[in-house]
């Protein structure tokens, strides 16, 4: 088969034929429809982040048609339409137990630490397959497994309840997914602040309050519009210390922050101002959990999830095609979701 793989970190992925990978036991054949295109894998090429083995088929974004099943597997057929959730856990240790896998001891990230679906096949453990609706295009349901589903397990993770009111900081892929499905989980109001027009343009369209954070302050724009309470939840999806700062601001009495984007910077806190006071809390979130996908996806079925806007355009399963959009989104030039096609 076809397969896109990273062979060194630095230099631009290359097409390889490989072989198709074996099914065993308890394992599933999936024929890739779909692999989304996320900024972490431009990273995996950059070397930012590590990547191993070598070479590695990279795409933890995927969705396709079961083609094979291993004898042990009952609950799949081939010819039903499936999403995958990226890590492949043990389903055995401590974590895996007490359904907080995406610490589990033994855990293995598809397109990362195994083969993933930028190629004509993907193999995988029946325990990561869910059944992907009718309803769900390939394209929207491989999307699905990755920004839409941290999205969600950070809406949980902050406790979200119907009647709250919610600030988004970054309305990327991330963003306008969390406002949709902030709105499906019963906010009252979310608010969405960006710096890019377009963004908020289509944040707005989902029902979000804009927030322009490069013409206004955003925290003296939010509390203007909350009459200075604030909001119960924030989710800092960009990972600045900044933005960071501004999703603390702007927490109301007992608000909670979930942050989601990745810094290495740090940034300082006053205890008794900013968290005792109003009893608020700072949140760490963490990918998302497999137990989270069938209602992430029951709200795509019912249309209370939309990514058909998020995605920008579809491409082939073809190296110098892909290399050119993870330039593109090296350069941030590029604002919205592409999906590989194969």
């Amino acid at each position: 088969m076809k397969a896109v793989r990273l062979i060194k970190p630095g230099q631009p992925l290359e097409m390889q034929e490989i072989p198709i990978p074996e099914v065993g036991t308890n394992d599933v054949l999936v024929q890739v429809k779909a692999a989304g295109v996320c900024h972490s894998d431009a990273h995996y090429r950059a070397g930012v982040s590590p990547v191993r083995p070598l070479p590695m088929t990279l795409g933890h974004e995927v969705a396709g048609v079961v083609e094979k099943v291993g004898q042990a597997v009952k609950n799949f057929s081939p010819g039903d339409r499936v999403c995958l959730h990226y890590l492949v856990t043990c389903g055995n240790c401590e974590y895996c137990n007490q359904g907080s896998e995406q610490f589990c001891t033994s855990a293995s990230m598809i397109g990362k630490y195994r083969h993933g679906g930028y190629a004509e096949y993907i193999g995988i453990p029946a325990r990561s397959v869910f059944r992907l609706p009718d309803e769900i295009p390939f394209d929207q349901g491989a999307i699905m497994m990755c920004s839409a589903s941290t999205s969600y397990h950070a809406l949980k993770k902050a406790r979200l309840e119907a009647g709250e009111t919610v600030a988004v900081f970054g309305v990327g892929g991330l963003g306008m997914s969390a406002v949709q499905l902030a709105y499906a989980m019963g906010a009252r109001k979310v608010y969405a602040v960006d710096i890019k027009p377009d963004k908020l343009a289509l944040a707005e369209h989902y029902g979000a309050i804009p927030v322009n954070a490069g013409e206004v302050d955003p925290v003296d724009e939010i509390k203007r519009l909350t009459d200075s309470r604030g909001v119960a939840v924030t989710l800092e999806l960009i990972g600045l210390p900044v933005t960071m700062r501004q999703a603390i601001d702007v927490l109301a009495v007992f608000g909670r922050v979930g942050l989601v984007g990745l810094n290495e910077r740090k940034i300082e806190i006053d205890p008794y101002v900013e968290l005792l006071s109003r009893e608020a809390e700072i949140i760490g979130v963490s990918d998302h959990l497999a137990s989270e996908l069938p209602t992430l996806i029951e709200f795509a079925r019912m249309g209370k999830l939309d990514l058909s806007k998020v995605i920008s355009h579809t491409i082939p399963l073809d190296a110098d095609v892909i290399n050119e959009t993870f330039d593109e989104l090296d350069a941030y030039s590029h604002a919205g979701r592409v999906v590989i096609t194969p």
